[in-house]
């Protein structure tokens, strides 16, 4: 893994795995911020429902999470945060990254989001319960878990092609409740229309720097 800072300041990885970086280099945490927190979970904390189920498809760096596990405490909204991730980054690498330096609470608990124990839950703060599993998306096991918002961060649909199918997709959808939301940065055409064919009504949205549009979809 190498260590690249982002033209918003904050870090990404890069990694030589897949020959890609976990963000993209405009921005880490700005994209992070658009796509998957304004575009996601903001919009999914306006349901009815008493706490808030987030999927995530590649926990990576842990920066949705952490971002998210920050919103939940100030919206006060009990959130409960499942990711996945097949490849977990080593910790050491973890500790490099700048996320959260700017505000000790912030840093604390990101270091606690990447020290806590994979495959059960675990409380990240009054608001935020976290459960990483390290699994690909083709084995894991939902279970009865029901999702209100997911966020699809895997690498790139010409890196890892064969997450980006419409057999994974249904396969998330199956667990989402209806209405839910699913957010992703990628707007290719087989993207959208796979998820038109689950019965999604997509939204091309205003992109974060670098990007023009990223993509919507609403399980209604």
């Amino acid at each position: 893994m190498k260590v690249i800072t982002t033209e918003d300041g904050s870090h990404t990885l890069q990694s030589e795995r897949v020959n890609d970086t976990y963000h993209s280099s405009h921005g880490a945490v700005t994209e992070a911020g658009i796509v998957y927190l304004k575009n996601g979970y903001l919009e999914g904390v306006n349901s009815t429902t008493d706490t808030i189920h987030v999927l995530e498809i590649g926990f990576g760096t842990g920066l949705n999470a952490l971002l998210t596990a920050v919103e939940a405490k100030k919206q006060q909204r009990k959130t409960v945060y499942y990711t996945l991730e097949p490849f977990p980054i080593d910790i050491l690498e973890i500790l490099l990254l700048n996320y959260g330096k700017e505000d000790s609470s912030s840093r604390e608990t990101f270091e606690k989001i990447h020290q806590s124990a994979w495959e059960v839950p675990v409380e990240i703060n009054d608001f935020f319960t976290l459960i990483k599993i390290e699994n690909t998306l083709e084995q894991v096991d939902f279970g009865s878990f029901q999702f209100h918002v997911v966020y699809f961060d895997a690498f790139g649909p010409d890196k890892q092609p064969e997450v980006w199918s419409e057999k994974l997709f249904g396969k998330i959808a199956n667990n989402m409740v209806t209405p839910a939301i699913f957010t992703t940065y990628s707007t290719k055409g087989d993207v959208k229309r796979a998820l038109k064919n689950l019965g999604f009504k997509i939204e091309k949205l205003a992109g974060p720097p670098g990007k023009r549009e990223v993509l919507r979809a609403k399980k209604v």
